[in-house]
Parts: C-alpha cells; sequence; structure tokens
C-alpha cells in the first residue's frame, strides 16, 4: 500500500475514534443536561370554551373523565368574592357581571359546557365546602366534602340523579368510625372488586375501603399500614424521623390497575403505597423541604395497559411531576407558578382521558381547569418549565 493511502486510511481511522469520542462525549452532555425519556404534553390554551350567562367557576377541587371522555369538575361557589367577581349575584346587583357558575360542570372533549348542576337538594346533605370529584366505572359521580360538617359522601348519575347518601353529616372526627368519614378528600375505585378507596381526609387521618354498592366499610388503616390515630403530630419538620402516621390532609388514595394503592400524605411530602389490604410496600418523598400545604395532591395514571407513568400535581410548588411508577422516580416536570395557559396557582386534582391527555383544576385564588394535550413520548429535560404549544 502506498504511504499516502496508509496515511489517508490512519487519517478516517483517527477522525471515525474522534467522531465517536464526540458522540459519546454528547450522550454525555444531554445525560449531564438533564434530558429524559417521557410522556410530552403541551397546554391548550383554548381548552375549556368560555362559559354562558356570565358564569365563573370558584375554587375548582375535582375533576373526574366519563366512558366519553366528558371532563367534569366540580368547584366551590363559596369561593368567589363578592365585590370583585359575582356582583351580578348581589343584592341589588352591583353590575352586569358575573355570577356563580353551579358546583358541577360538564364538558365534551372539545371543551363546550353542555351539562351544570349540583347543590342542595331533597334527601341528601350538599357539603359545607365539596372536595373531590370522582367518576367510578359506571360513570357515576362521587363527592367528598372537607368543611367541619362534612362527615359524609354522595354518590350521583352522572346528569346529577342522586344515588346515595354514605354517612352522616356533622359527625366527630374518628379515624375508627364505622359509619362516617371526617372531611373526605378524594374517592377512587377498583372495579375489579366493587371498592372505593377513599382519602379521609381533612379530619380523620386514614384510608378508607367501601363496598362500592352499599356503602358499608370494609377495611381502614393508617401510614404504614399502622393502626390510624387521630393525634396531633404538630407541623411538619422536613430533618425529623419520618411520621409513623398521615398528617391532615391525607389528600388521594388511588389504586392502580395492578392492585397496588398510592397514597398522598399531603403535609409529610409522601406518596406511601400499599398492597389492597393495607400491607405497605414502599414510599417516595417529594420536594421534602415543602412546608404548609405539601407537595403530594393528587395522582392520576397514563392509560397504557401497564400504567407505566405516574402523573402527581403539587399545588404548592405549582408543577406537575411525571413519575416512573415502577420505581417511584420523578422522570420530568413541568409548570410554574403563574396564571397564563401552562402555569399554575395551586394545581389541586388531575386526570387523564383515555386518550392520555391530562386535565387539572386550581384552588384557592386559580379558580381554572386546564388540558394538556397528550404529544406521544419523547425526549425531554429534567424540568421543563412551562409547556407552551410549538415548545417553550
Amino acid at each position: 500500500m502506498k504511504p499516502v493511502h496508509r496515511l489517508f486510511l490512519a487519517g478516517i481511522v483517527v477522525l471515525a475514534i474522534a467522531m465517536l469520542a464526540s458522540a459519546a462525549d454528547t450522550v454525555e452532555s444531554l445525560s449531564q443536561d438533564g434530558v429524559v425519556e417521557a410522556p410530552v404534553f403541551e397546554v391548550d390554551p383554548l381548552w375549556p370554551k368560555p362559559l354562558p350567562n356570565h358564569w365563573l367557576m370558584g375554587s375548582v377541587i375535582g375533576v373526574g373523565v366519563d366512558s366519553r371522555d366528558h371532563v367534569f369538575v366540580v368547584h366551590r361557589q363559596a369561593s368567589l368574592n363578592a365585590r370583585t367577581e359575582v356582583g351580578a349575584a348581589q343584592d341589588p346587583p352591583t353590575g352586569e357581571c358575573c355570577v356563580p357558575a353551579p358546583p358541577v360542570l360538564e364538558f365534551d372533549p372539545e371543551g363546550n359546557l353542555i351539562n351544570a348542576w349540583g347543590g342542595p337538594g331533597e334527601g341528601y346533605d350538599w357539603p359545607e365546602s365539596n372536595h373531590g370529584l370522582s367518576i367510578d366505572h359506571m360513570d357515576n359521580i362521587w363527592i367528598g366534602g372537607n368543611g367541619p360538617q362534612d362527615s359524609h359522601i354522595l354518590k350521583f348519575t352522572r346528569d346529577g340523579r342522586f344515588l346515595m347518601q354514605i354517612g352522616e353529616a356533622g359527625r366527630e372526627v374518628d379515624s375508627h368510625a364505622t359509619d362516617h368519614f371526617g372531611r373526605v378528600a378524594k374517592i377512587s375505585f377498583d372495579p375489579e372488586n366493587n371498592e372505593a378507596y377513599v382519602a379521609d381526609g381533612y379530619g380523620n387521618k386514614r384510608v378508607a375501603v367501601l363496598d362500592m354498592d352499599t356503602g358499608e366499610l370494609k377495611r381502614y388503616w393508617g401510614a404504614y399500614g399502622n393502626e390510624p390515630s387521630d393525634e396531633d403530630l404538630g407541623r411538619y419538620d422536613p430533618d425529623a424521623p419520618l411520621a409513623q402516621q398521615f398528617r391532615n390532609p391525607v389528600h388521594c388514595a388511588d389504586p392502580a390497575l395492578d392492585g397496588l394503592i398510592y397514597v398522598c400524605d399531603r403535609p409529610n411530602d409522601r406518596i406511601q403505597v400499599f398492597q389492597r389490604d393495607g400491607t405497605f410496600v414502599d414510599e417516595v418523598r417529594i420536594a421534602p423541604e415543602t412546608l404548609g400545604d405539601g407537595s403530594t395532591w393528587d395522582i392520576a395514571f397514563s392509560r397504557d395497559p401497564e400504567q407505566r407513568f405516574m402523573y402527581v400535581a403539587d399545588g404548592k410548588n405549582m408543577r406537575i411531576y411525571v413519575m416512573d411508577r415502577a420505581n417511584l422516580e420523578i422522570l420530568t416536570r413541568f409548570g410554574d407558578g403563574g396564571r397564563q395557559p401552562g402555569q399554575f396557582f395551586a394545581v389541586h386534582s388531575i386526570a387523564t382521558d383515555s386518550r392520555g391527555n391530562l386535565f387539572t383544576t386550581e384552588t384557592y385564588e386559580g379558580k381554572r381547569l386546564q388540558k394538556f394535550v397528550f404529544q406521544g413520548l419523547g425526549s425531554v429535560a429534567e424540568d421543563q418549565g412551562v409547556v407552551w404549544p410549538g415548545g417553550n
């Protein structure tokens, strides 16, 4: 072989090695830069469509999706400011706008409002402070309440026909009660076993499991599967030993398809995982330095058969975490504090539809429902910020 050819081939080898090294550096750089594979979302700033009748939503504290991908929310009319928001509802009216919308609102997949109902009625006690809205596999609507007198659960058809009240209003907090609850945060369902899981809640400190047809209490447990205690644990201290009981509120108790139950121990900044019988499996702390309202507000699962991903709403830090459900690892997060689409003010509840889209609600002064459109799996930063259409 001629020397020039040897030099040429040697140059190619050196260049190839350099390119491989550069590629390896690039992979390492991507890893160091925090790029991961995860579900990709972008906010739909035009969803839902404007409400009719000068209606306004107050603090939106529950969301669910039925078998038709219709999205239901429940909000608090009393949270609307009489002077600045609902002047038309005053006596006499102080302006032409606005009035509180009915408590339960139903939107079709295009964002059109197609039904509205709720509030006090014959045969049941509407909650003092309604909290949480969940939809079972029969498309029935379940609502709890976290007001001082809210020791019961309500069940309706999706068009608002009353079906059942479980428990009496006005009962005392008692985490061992078998006939009432303690300010329920959320109800979730295990259709395979016809059971409802109650995050009980703002007064009680337990997960309670009910027969979905009769409302009969079947079992309950506290943190780590311990017998629950109503002892006041005081304020959460991130440097203290892990609390062996839940703090108030126990904010969600969501069964996955494989039978694992994921519980939001919100002020303790953790999610605990259990088997159906209350046997403790695992836990993860999320943003453990978060004080006050805590970091683990609500959970929803991806709609693939394995439910590979888990979405966690963090209302205090104004973001959504996308987690690997199997190992409880946070893959990425999105959102930021603010009032523009894709931002959050106290993101409270979260749900997914059959297409994998996410729906979130906001409480306190947030008073909003948002849709995040699923774009498939892709490479994203560990902290995405606001997921605006077309990129940040």
